[in-house]
């Protein structure tokens, strides 16, 4: 018994060391546009599914590919794997004789000692066989890695220092074409084996009722074992989740941090994972039958799958929700939105994964699965292109965080306050209270102008002042105004400017450029009104006033020009002539260097003006 032990976990690596489970619990608050889209793309390859279940691996299953002679065949033997599944199913049921035309023996001797010869090589298959069934071929050539296209090791009989292979040969049956069979020479081995085998029956020690009794072919004894070492691997692996919480606590006090029982949420998901791994490891010490041990294996795998990918799943859940609630405590609002969808995108693709590793897990062939995901996926891609356009917009919104909830925005020529950022469209509601709907596809591609996010808000009034106001009286305006900014509260005093900036057809044109300090717009509404009354003001006290777009008519005699200013001037451009020093077009290199800095700016009579020279 302790022997069969020792070779039991060999086959269970190999059945099972490559392969994951299904999901845990399935995610709550997804919303019914998503599941149903999740739905769709995982049910477009079921179809192709249906026809490779469990039942790809009965007799019969692999010649259903092709118009082969083997086809013929309804026992299956048409391949390595159909030969030794078929055997074992018909030994299980105790239908020896049927058993019996999956061995390589002459029609005489079948019908003599097949029978037995077959109970035997059920017992040994049960008992002594050290291989992996995953490794059976499904071809009809067998698999050239473990022989050639007549001739396949399955695995071997080891008992003691013995160690005799297990091989099928490929003959050509007069009534069914090419199939496989048990060879001759490992059967001619198994009455030695056999008699050392039964030597040593653990079932010798029980009552018989225990060992004669095999439902689903299995013995009774075995049945009992495996109920009752469920309590104990459960209380194995509660005491493996406890003895891991340890060093946690001990780092949580170390930190001085708080336990917040996040723990608590993963001690389920990895009680199961290591109950199941705990009741695999005592059920190898059983012995149990072959085929039921396979789908043992299958099943206690899908169990520790199932508690690895609830896990999984927990852990996302927890990590995305910490990431959201640091990212809007650190006012990155869009942030938290996109971590939401993030954690529906990952809990999407874990429960795919999960459902997927099952199928494998089962025995379904995974190629066709994965191409039936591409084949549908490609399908809605292109059913759903402004779907997706829309999602991948508000992902890049949300991600960018351009715009927030609560935003007062321009888009294109209309302007609102956003009210809500979906993942397929961005609602705003205008001025005028009506809700405007954006897909965010076109939302990604708009300019988009953000008033909310201003520090602080422009005040750039242009001033028209009468063409009659003399050079000090705008002198004296511009002062007054400029010390006006500089002395406000809610003026920001270093950027604030007024300037004399042109001569309009019926107006001196004054610009001021200053910013006030205020991002709400009621507020800026309030101060720009106290601005513009104390620049009225400010242009009374001048003496001058507001032009407006007007033309005066002055009724005069013409006085005509001024003959002694007009003689000078005509008398200087004479002398220029004269002197071959005529500025035209333009001044000479020499006199250009002489002139520069020779204005003194700001004039000398200016605050600012002592001590300072344009160089």
């Amino acid at each position: 018994m302790e022997r069969r032990a020792s070779r039991e976990p060999a086959l269970s690596e190999a059945e099972g060391s490559s392969r994951a489970g299904t999901p845990g619990a399935p995610p709550t608050g997804t919303s019914m546009k998503k599941l149903a889209l999740l739905v769709l793309v995982v049910c477009i390859p079921i179809h192709a599914l249906v026809a490779q279940s469990v039942t790809s691996l009965l007799p019969g299953a692999a010649q259903t590919q092709g118009p082969t002679p083997a086809s013929a065949d309804q026992l299956g033997r048409g391949t390595p794997s159909g030969t030794v599944l078929g055997f074992l199913q018909a030994a299980q049921s105790g239908d020896y004789r049927t058993a019996a035309d999956y061995l390589q023996m002459s029609a005489g001797r079948r019908q003599s000692q097949g029978p037995e010869l077959a109970e035997k090589l059920k017992l040994l298959m049960d008992r002594a066989f050290v291989g992996s069934l995953r490794r059976l071929s499904a071809s009809s050539e067998g698999n050239l890695e473990y022989g050639t296209a007549d001739q396949q090791t399955i695995g071997t009989f080891s008992y003691g220092d013995a160690d005799v292979p297990v091989v099928l040969v490929r003959i050509t049956d007069p009534n069914f074409g090419k199939i496989w069979l048990f060879s001759s020479d490992t059967l001619s081995k198994i009455p030695d084996l056999y008699d050392n085998v039964e030597a040593h029956q653990v079932e010798s020690k029980l009552p018989q009722s225990l060992v004669r009794n095999a439902p689903l072919g299995m013995p009774l004894w075995q049945w009992l074992a495996l109920f009752a070492a469920i309590p104990v691997a459960i209380a194995i692996g509660w005491a493996i989740v406890l003895l891991l919480a340890i060093p946690r606590r001990l780092w949580l006090k170390f930190r001085h941090r708080p336990n917040l029982h996040s723990y608590s949420r993963m001690s389920k998901p990895l009680l199961v994972s290591f109950s199941a791994l705990t009741h695999r490891v005592i059920a190898g010490y059983f012995g149990l039958p072959l085929l039921p041990r396979l789908y043992y294996y299958r099943t206690i795998t899908v169990l520790i799958s199932i508690g690895f990918f609830w896990f999984l799943l927990r852990v996302t859940t927890l990590t995305m929700q910490r990431l959201r609630i640091h990212a809007i405590n650190a006012g990155r609002i869009g942030t938290g939105t996109l971590m939401v969808l993030g954690e529906s995108l990952l809990t999407a693709l874990v429960v795919i994964a999960a459902i997927v590793a099952a199928l494998g897990i089962m025995g379904f062939n995974l190629t066709t699965m994965l191409a039936g995901l591409g084949i549908g996926g490609l399908a809605i891609a292109l059913a759903a292109q402004k779907t997706l356009e829309n999602l991948f917009g508000g992902v890049s919104v949300l991600a960018d965080e351009v715009i927030r909830v609560g935003d007062y925005c321009r888009f294109g020529d209309r302007t609102g306050t956003v009210e809500d950022i979906s993942l397929r469209s961005t609602r705003v509601r205008t001025d005028a209270r009506t809700e405007l709907s954006i897909p965010n596809g076109a939302l990604a591609t708009m300019n988009i102008e953000n008033f909310t996010r201003r520090d602080k808000i422009q005040f750039s009034p242009v001033l028209a002042i009468r063409c009659e106001t003399t050079a000090d009286q705008l002198r004296y305006l511009l002062a007054e105004a400029r010390r006006m900014l500089y002395e406000h509260p809610k003026v920001e005093s270093d950027s604030a400017s007024i300037r004399f900036a042109n001569f309009d057809n019926s107006a001196l044109r004054l610009e001021i450029v200053s910013y006030v300090l205020t991002r709400d717009a009621n507020e800026f509404a309030a101060i720009r009104e106290d601005l513009l009354l104390r620049i009225m003001d400010i242009v009374d006290k001048s003496g001058s006033g507001f032009a407006f777009p007007s033309q005066t008519l002055y009724m005069s005699r013409d006085s005509g020009l001024d003959k002694e200013k007009a003689a000078a001037a005509e008398q200087q451009v004479q002398q220029w002539r004269d002197q071959h020093n005529l500025p035209f077009p333009d001044f000479a290199p020499a006199d250009k260097s002489a002139f520069r800095g020779s204005i003194v700016y700001p004039p000398p009579e200016s605050a600012t003006g002592e001590n300072h020279r344009l160089s």
